[in-house]
């Protein structure tokens, strides 16, 4: 298996925790019923998962989105993370 999607698959949860916001985090069960409308990155994230989901999710509204799917994420001295967008 891909260390980047096991990485996310591990961060998936840590993430789904934090400030509420219109935007909702699903796995790929939930994608699975929803309708696609792109994807969004983030990069040079300083902090912690939580700051990158505040990110993704501040992008993901800010497209208009009503659910987001991280598909990537990597760490080094700053975070990236890649998310499948939803109607």
């Amino acid at each position: 298996m891909n260390t980047k999607l096991i990485i996310a698959a591990g961060f998936a949860s840590v993430l789904s925790f934090g400030a509420s916001a219109a935007v909702h985090q699903v796995n790929a069960d939930q994608a699975q019923s929803l309708q696609p409308m792109g994807s969004i990155s983030v990069g040079a994230v300083a902090g912690s998962p939580m700051d990158v989901r505040e990110a993704l999710a501040a992008k993901a509204e800010k497209a208009g989105a009503s659910s987001y799917r991280v598909t990537e994420l990597n760490t080094g001295d700053h975070w990236h993370a890649t998310a499948e967008l939803y109607k």
